[in-house]
């Protein structure tokens, strides 16, 4: 199965990046669509006459960026589209998760108080060693893994928040009915990052796959800073964006 757009040797570009290209305008135009399978890298060696190496780097960049998805023994399909969240204002993850259909599942992997390091203690405003608890978290869509999130709220504001259950119940909604602390606003800063390998193991994906590092703060009404958030989200499944006016 060849596409009609075709490689040109003498372009500047290399072979497996038009390659690339061609199979994301596929992709893009809906000649292919989530869930149906792309051709295999022998078959794009015979379809497009390049070498193996070309056809498996192509593949592997749109895998990578999560275009495409691959299934052992079974083949490389079309991924489904990423998700996507605005900028444009403070959101919640499961919030933005059922507008879209889709379950959100949080599983807590640790929940207990510590020392807050430098960067932690700057964040919130307390000094270097105070207590925090540190909540690390899995976020789910739909069973699959997106996120990594490690919360750490000063242990002064809000004591015995590590006997909580935050598998059945949300961060803010506790700090708010448990401790009078609402939070209105957040500061957030996203850089991109490769998955590390202790990271790789509760995302369900290898090591230096894409990702974004979002550091958030949230804050009171009245300016009191109350957690200090750091997520790594699967950059393969999310996107973020903003309107410009």
């Amino acid at each position: 199965m060849s596409l009609n757009a075709r490689l040109d040797p003498k372009s500047p570009l290399p072979l497996y990046y038009q390659l690339k290209e061609i199979l994301r305008d596929a992709i893009v135009s809906g000649v292919w669509k989530p869930g149906d399978l792309v051709p295999s890298e022998h078959q794009l060696q015979a379809d497009y006459a390049v070498s193996r190496n070309t056809a498996k780097k192509a593949i592997e960049e749109l895998v990578q960026e999560g275009i495409l998805t691959r299934t052992q023994g079974k083949g490389t399909f079309v991924a489904a589209p990423k998700l996507e969240q605005a900028l444009t204002g403070f959101y919640s993850f499961s919030n933005a998760m059922l507008s879209r259909g889709i379950t959100p599942r949080v599983k807590v992997i640790s929940l207990k108080e510590s020392a807050a390091k430098t960067t932690v203690a700057r964040a919130l405003d307390i000094q270097p060693g105070d207590p925090v608890t540190e909540l690390m978290r899995v976020r789910y869509a739909d069973q699959e893994p997106i996120m990594l999130e490690t919360s750490y709220v000063p242990t002064a504001l809000a004591p015995g928040l590590a006997a909580k259950d935050f598998e059945e119940s949300a961060l803010y909604s506790v700090l708010s009915s448990d401790y009078g602390l609402l939070v209105s606003r957040a500061k957030e800063i996203f850089e991109p990052v490769l998955i590390r390998d202790y990271e790789s193991q509760w995302l369900g994906v290898e090591a230096g796959y894409p990702a974004l590092l979002l550091d958030r703060i949230a804050y009171t009404a009245a300016g009191k800073p109350v957690e200090f958030c750091r997520s790594i989200v699967r950059g393969d499944r999310c996107r973020f964006y903003t309107e410009l006016l």
